[in-house]
């Protein structure tokens, strides 16, 4: 018997069905177990002919979801021998690949935080809707880590090097940015939402968003592509920094401080996967790809110590290694890229050799 403190609450109401993280003293992270319980509920509602729309939301005042439940990587990383982090990814991406292939209208509420796996869990559905209180990020150079979830294909396909720009720093941005980015389709006031998901069970989305949708306030980003686009294009990290450095942009100058915090090995992983996403072709494809290098990050440094830095101690002082990225060489880059190993070898998306 479910209850109502289960952490994925299920319901359907006339011709929709709402799926609700219900975690929200965590932020509503995402564990392995509600990765499951979720992919259980999408299966039953492709087969359901009464259910026309599915929605996801997150309960509590805060967002939909801060990402996954970091804190058990850590510890599995640290003290575990790791298995249980790569099935925790295995099933997760599997889930944000069917997600983006859904038969049904996915409707997902991008209201306030999303971050991480929250993208993952939003951002590959075929209606997604932010706020004025959405925070949209994902920051996991910031804990050791590099972008996953397909969070790399999303932002592989951002306009020019917006995507690299938020990948390597992890910067939130609002609603007008996540649109601009292709991470969101439609912008509504967040007082609205209760009566926008009622309106799901009753009329086809597309009336409903005729109903509710409206231009969001300006942003950020489009200003600034002159000096993001112009620094990130560059082949290396060392030249991205100094391009941010040498740029008169204000914002630039900042932007190299932010980068100079985050984890040198994640940086130069994750600029080598944007890179590699935009030639990979599918979704899928780009997700074999962060498993695999999800998969290798168990074994850096950078992810057992981010995470302590950032969520366990709350200190922010990581201590990274290799420290600096002159260290960090293109044959470690490279060990994140390696086939998998025999234990990750049944997390393929695709199967292809």
């Amino acid at each position: 018997m479910r209850g109502a403190d289960d952490p994925v609450l299920l319901r359907t109401e006339g011709r929709a069905a709402y799926l609700t993280l219900n975690r929200p003293k965590a932020l509503n992270a995402l564990t392995h177990a509600m990765v499951r319980r979720i992919d259980e509920a999408l299966t039953d509602w492709e087969h359901d002919p009464a259910v026309e729309t599915v929605v996801i939301s997150g309960a509590g005042e805060r967002g939909l979801c801060a990402g996954g439940d970091i804190r058990a990587i850590h510890d599995d990383a640290r003290d575990g021998d790791g298995s249980a982090a790569v099935a925790f990814w295995r099933d997760e991406y599997r889930l944000n690949a069917r997600i983006a292939r859904y038969p049904k209208p996915y409707v997902a509420v991008m209201d306030g935080i999303v971050m991480g796996g929250g993208v993952g869990l939003s951002a590959h559905g075929s209606v997604r809707i932010v706020t004025e209180r959405s925070r949209v990020a994902m920051p996991e150079t910031g804990i050791g880590f590099v972008p996953d979830v397909g969070g790399t294909y999303l932002l592989a396909r951002a306009p020019g090097e917006l995507g690299t720009h938020l990948a390597l720093t992890g910067a939130q941005v609002g609603a007008a940015d996540a649109l601009l980015c292709g991470l969101a389709d439609h912008y509504t006031l967040s007082g609205s939402l209760p009566s926008l998901l009622d309106d799901l069970a009753h009329a086809p989305v597309p009336e409903v968003l005729d109903r509710y949708a409206r231009p969001a306030p300006p942003g950020e980003l489009a200003s600034a592509r002159g000096w993001i686009d112009a620094c990130y294009s560059a082949d290396t990290v060392e030249e991205i920094l100094g391009g941010l450095l040498d740029h008169g942009a204000g914002e630039a100058k900042e932007t190299a401080e932010t980068l100079l915090t985050r984890s040198p090995t994640s940086l130069k992983v994750t600029l080598a996967a944007l890179r590699r996403a935009r030639r990979l072709g599918s979704l899928e494809n780009v997700l074999d790809q962060e498993y695999r290098v999800s998969c290798h990050a168990l074994t850096s440094p950078d992810l057992v110590e981010g995470i302590r830095a950032q969520i366990i101690d709350k200190d922010r002082t990581p201590h990274w290694s290799p420290r600096t990225l002159t260290e960090v060489t293109d044959a470690d880059v490279e060990r994140f890229f390696a086939p998998p190993g025999k234990r990750e070898s049944d997390g393929r998306m695709t199967n292809d050799d």
